[in-house]
């Protein structure tokens, strides 16, 4: 199993405070997508109480599916996509991951887990929990790009291994989410090269380039 470095760890810088966060997700039609009002959105924001730069403003997945959101992101000027072969994103809920039981939630303690690249989402998975942090899932994956886009770099990217989907038989899809940088090969087309990425990796192979986005926590106030 590759090293796990502390000193390899990447974490982020701090967001937006969180009036701007739900000001930017409002330009977005975010709140729309989410069948709530721009002020249910801003109220919930000013009244969070958090300043410190730690904490990502997240729409419920019920709310606001992955399917909605990869569209917004952006990159060169190009809006994320799915990749064709996970056309069933909204299908992958959150496993072993609370989410607040609430619209509107706040995640905290955000790593992109650059010191878990080369490592599979099978060894990463026991080595978050251990640390006492939690594996984003995909929704809030997008919505820490939408804050801060620049989170997503080449050779820097990172899975979501909290959300997978349960097949009709109870096992696991081997396929678990990602978000990176198309090169604008095969399907995705050329002129998607550079584009945000909704994609997939197999659960027990490992890539460089992916690290594991985490948390340390989720609060709905």
């Amino acid at each position: 199993m590759p090293d796990a470095s502390p000193a390899a760890t990447a974490t982020a810088s701090p967001l937006p405070p969180l009036v701007a966060q739900a000001e930017r997700l409002i330009a977005l039609g975010v709140h729309t997508l989410a069948g709530m009002s721009a002020d249910e959105l801003l109220a919930f924001a000013a009244s969070a109480g958090r300043g410190d730069g730690d904490a990502l403003l997240a729409v419920h997945p019920d709310r606001a599916p992955a399917s909605a959101l990869a569209p917004l992101l952006r990159r060169d000027g190009k809006p994320g996509f799915v990749v064709t072969d996970m056309q069933d994103i909204d299908l992958f809920a959150p496993c072993g991951v609370d989410l607040p039981d609430a619209p509107l939630y706040l995640v905290t303690g955000l790593d992109r887990g650059d010191h878990l690249a080369n490592w599979s989402p099978e060894e990463a998975l026991p080595e978050l929990t251990g640390q006492d942090r939690s594996p984003l899932v995909l929704t809030e994956g997008i919505h820490w790009l939408l804050q801060q886009p620049a989170v997503l770099e080449r050779n820097r990217c990172f899975m979501t291994i909290g959300s997978r989907l349960r097949k009709a038989n109870g096992t696991l899809d081997a396929r678990t989410p990602a978000l990176w940088i198309s090169n604008g090969t095969g399907r995705d087309g050329l002129e998607r090269r550079n584009a945000p990425k909704v994609g997939w990796c197999w659960w027990g192979n490992r890539h460089t380039w992916l690290g594991f986005a985490s948390a340390s926590g989720r609060e709905d106030r």
